[in-house]
């Protein structure tokens, strides 16, 4: 028989909007009247979605609305969703650091969260003290914690800084170590938000490698939010879609991500401002960028695996005077794996600019693009190699359709690339 570790139940979270808190004693007051009469909750009845591209129209905003779901013992649950779903509000309920407005949860054990960056961490206390505090507050004796210390010192690599004071961590040291103390103190609930992204690659796989063993091996519950899908994948076997605060789908991790890439990523492969109202800054304003197929007309044109894919920029130069411009993108893929990273600075070619409207071109080669979703970011303008002019803040999103070929056994989708390798065979 399975053994629910976690259970929601009808669970809503309402915000006022422009105050500090949730409400005031007159609401609390007319919200413990109804109550005692049988009534349902009065401010339950107003509120608007949480949708931040939308206007405000009430004073109470739904942060979550009727979350419901059940984590069995031993589960990883991915939650994924855009900036602003809930996700990070739903982790708070669930660690108990605020309160639902309604609905219950339910959950057997003790539960350990790493929701920012020194969450549960003492900036004046030294690391040593920190471990001992945060598993007292956990229920452990200290034989229990001094079994455990060696273990969490050095999954978190601060041996060398084990006495000295927390808030002379840096932001990384500081995650390793409040993840080592969440980890390793065994609690029978792990959640986890995205604070992973600020640690080096060897914590993240060291990471993802210990919740793996926190589920599978020790059987624990660990819950994980992460904007990286392809780390969902690989560590979730179950995942919920949040949008707006509201749950989506529910379902196994791959069709969680699925459902979310089919329905919340956005292709916008053509960005255009006027001159008056273009980003930038006063030396440098991008005008337009746009991701086309090779030697297509319009960027509407389908893309398909095999093609080669142009990137267009066209920006306005303001300041006199022959400069080196360059622009410079990362390149990810549907999973928000980094890719490649690209730059005109490497390229020696690339003539001086002077004052005036310069367009630029790149090209993805063909045979190289597997199918899927990809997106350019973190696109720069950059002067002289050294000095950053301008950051776009918003990405171009495209899609890679599969071309069909002359035969089908090769199954699914397999690796972020596909070359067209060239092989040679020699009778001997």
């Amino acid at each position: 028989m399975s053994k629910i570790a976690l259970s929601v139940e009808n669970l809503s979270k309402q915000y006022r909007l422009g105050e500090i808190g949730t409400g005031t004693i007159s609401h609390d007051l007319n919200r413990w009247w109804a109550k005692m009469r049988g009534k349902e909750d009065p401010f339950s009845l107003v509120g608007q979605e949480n949708d931040r591209t939308q206007k405000a129209e009430s004073d109470f905003v739904w942060a979550l609305r009727d979350i419901n779901f059940k984590v069995e013992q031993g589960e990883v649950l991915g939650i994924i969703g855009k900036n602003g779903a809930g996700k990070s509000t739903l982790l708070k309920l669930i660690s108990r650091i605020t309160a639902p407005t309604q609905g219950f949860i339910k959950a057997k054990g003790r539960i350990a969260s790493l929701l920012e960056v020194g969450t549960g961490m003492h900036p004046e206390m030294t690391a040593r003290e920190n471990i001992f505090l945060n598993g007292a507050i956990m229920g452990m004796t200290k034989k229990e914690i001094r079994r455990k210390f060696d273990e969490i010192v050095d999954f978190a690599g601060c041996a060398m800084y084990v006495d000295t004071p927390v808030k002379r961590y840096s932001s990384g040291m500081r995650v390793r170590l409040g993840f080592a103390v969440a980890a390793f103190l065994e609690p029978e609930i792990l959640i986890v938000d995205e604070v992973l992204a600020v640690g080096d690659a060897e914590f993240q796989k060291k990471a993802v490698g210990k919740m793996k063993d926190v589920s599978s091996g020790e059987g624990r519950t660990v819950l994980f939010v992460s904007h990286n899908m392809g780390s969902v994948r690989a560590l979730c076997n179950k995942g919920l879609v949040l949008k707006n605060g509201q749950m989506q789908f529910q379902g196994t991790a791959d069709a969680a991500v699925q459902n979310y890439l089919d329905n919340y990523v956005e292709e916008s492969r053509e960005i255009e401002w006027s001159r008056e109202e273009a980003p930038g800054t006063h030396e440098v304003k991008l005008l337009s960028a746009k991701v086309k197929k090779a030697g297509a007309s319009s960027s509407r044109e389908m893309i398909e695996q095999g093609d080669a894919v142009e990137l267009d920029f066209v920006i306005e130069k303001l300041t006199e005077g022959e400069e080196q411009v360059d622009f410079t993108f990362h390149f990810y893929d549907e999973m928000n794996n980094f890719v490649f990273m690209a730059s005109s600075a490497l390229q020696n070619d690339i003539p001086k600019s002077r004052k005036g409207l310069l367009h630029y071109k790149a090209l993805i080669p063909a045979n190289l693009l597997h199918e899927g979703n990809y997106s350019l970011d973190k696109i720069f303008i950059v002067k002289n190699k050294a000095s950053l002019l301008y950051r776009h803040g918003s990405s171009l999103n495209f899609e890679v359709v599969r071309r069909i070929s002359g035969f089908g056994w090769q199954g699914a989708k397999e690796g972020v690339v596909k070359p067209d390798i060239k092989w040679s065979l020699e009778q001997l």
